[in-house]
């Protein structure tokens, strides 16, 4: 989906792809560019020591910046996957597991060396990545208010930005993603980690970045959410779901999952 705004906002067009918009001292940006190709994926295996996902877009990234102060949070492919366990303590311990690995080896051929056992989910914790100058997020007990939300307010700026995703050798799904909106007053920005494993394990983990334009308040909220894949299943077809199609969409899952794991960080930026 392409970024959108509307035209009483303030873009600026750059001269690489992507989408940018100063509102109320906010400088708002996306940049979305095709799956790297053989030699960018190379250096990302050597550098991370595992082997990425099947389709990486390591040129892409969404960010927030405050322009007085200098603070700012980007979110990216790269940093994403260096939180991936690579002990393979979190592996997920299935059949296909080799099957997958054996992919790996055949698609990245002269760089096997680097593939060993990791979390072959790709199963990240990224809640972005701060640039705290002076300023940074501090744990806090505020949370994101909610009904600010649920306004009708007009979207002034909206975007989606993929990151990365693999069908785990068609067993299952693993992506990250970024969605961004920009309304008058405040921003709301999404990153969600997705993964199904069939048979396994269904796992969400979101971070949320809002905004509020006039205070300078900035609060980040990470919540974790997973459960047994035959449990998901079962839910959804008691509420008499499609639960093929259900199983596909996090949207409809995410409220069927417990949580196990959750922080709130806040800053006010000046």
């Amino acid at each position: 989906m392409n970024g959108q705004t509307s035209p009483n906002a303030r873009t600026i067009l750059r001269d690489e792809p992507g989408n940018v918009i100063i509102h109320n001292g906010f400088r708002i940006a996306t940049r979305k560019l095709p799956i790297l190709k053989a030699e960018p994926i190379e250096q990302m295996t050597k550098t991370l020591g595992i082997a990425p996902p099947e389709m990486i877009f390591g040129d892409n990234v969404a960010s927030i910046e405050h322009l007085a102060s200098g603070w700012s949070i980007e979110f990216t492919a790269f940093h994403a996957l260096r939180k991936v366990d690579k002990s393979g303590n979190s592996m997920l311990q299935v059949a296909h597991s080799k099957e997958w690995q054996s992919t790996r080896e055949t698609k990245h051929e002269g760089i096997t060396e680097v593939v060993k056992p990791f979390d072959w989910s790709y199963s990240t914790d990224y809640k972005g990545s701060e640039q705290p100058i002076p300023l940074h997020l501090e744990p806090s007990d505020t949370p994101i208010p909610l009904e600010l939300l649920k306004r009708p307010d007009p979207i002034i700026f909206f975007d989606e930005v993929m990151l990365y995703e693999d069908e785990m050798a068609d067993n299952g799904i693993t992506a990250l993603s970024v969605k961004l909106r920009v309304m008058p007053a405040r921003l709301l920005l999404l990153c969600r980690f997705f993964m199904r494993l069939d048979g396994v394990m269904v796992r969400i983990r979101d971070t949320r970045i809002f905004v509020e334009f006039e205070t300078g308040e900035v609060i980040r909220e990470y919540t974790a959410r997973e459960d047994r894949y035959e449990g998901v299943r079962q839910k959804l077809a008691m509420k008499g779901r499609d639960v093929p199609a259900q199983l596909r969409d996090p949207t409809g899952l995410v409220d069927l999952l417990p949580i196990v794991d959750k922080t709130l960080e806040r800053v006010v930026l000046k």
